[in-house]
């Protein structure tokens, strides 16, 4: 009694399959890396970051440590005095400031004047961290 067609398709491909394994077997034990010299395992990193095989230059330049310079860049000094007009003032003693230079409203009071102020006054002040944000103090009129 003979076999059916499809036990020896079945057959054929699980013959197929042993050959391919073998001959991956194969291939791998040509391309391993066992035996090989510690030196030709070595992967160096270049200045751009990138993994090569081959030994950075030593002809680079120095560094000189005391260049280098830690944490956040320094803050420059911002001009002292400020100059702005007048732009709403309530009669409750407290009104802003529009800079000149860039449009931003300023809070001040009336205490910080040294001269009463009106609406639509030129004035140079002081720029002040204050709890809410920044307060204009040292008031004074430009004329």
């Amino acid at each position: 009694m003979g076999d059916s067609f499809s036990k020896k398709e079945n057959f054929k491909k699980k013959v197929q399959k042993q050959k391919e394994k073998a001959i991956r077997r194969e291939e791998r034990k040509e391309n391993n890396n066992k035996g090989k010299d510690l030196t030709d395992m070595f992967l160096y990193v270049d200045e751009y970051g990138r993994l090569t095989s081959t030994p950075p230059t030593t002809d680079r330049e120095e560094i000189n440590l005391t260049e280098i310079q830690l944490g956040a860049a320094p803050i420059e000094e911002e001009e002292v005095r400020k100059s702005g007009i007048v732009t709403f003032f309530s009669e409750k003693g407290y009104g802003f400031i529009t800079e000149d230079n860039t449009k931003e409203n300023v809070f001040f009071h009336n205490n910080n004047c040294n001269e009463p102020i009106k609406k639509g006054n030129k004035v140079s002040y002081e720029k002040e961290k204050s709890p809410k944000g920044f307060s204009a103090v040292d008031i004074q009129i430009i004329k």
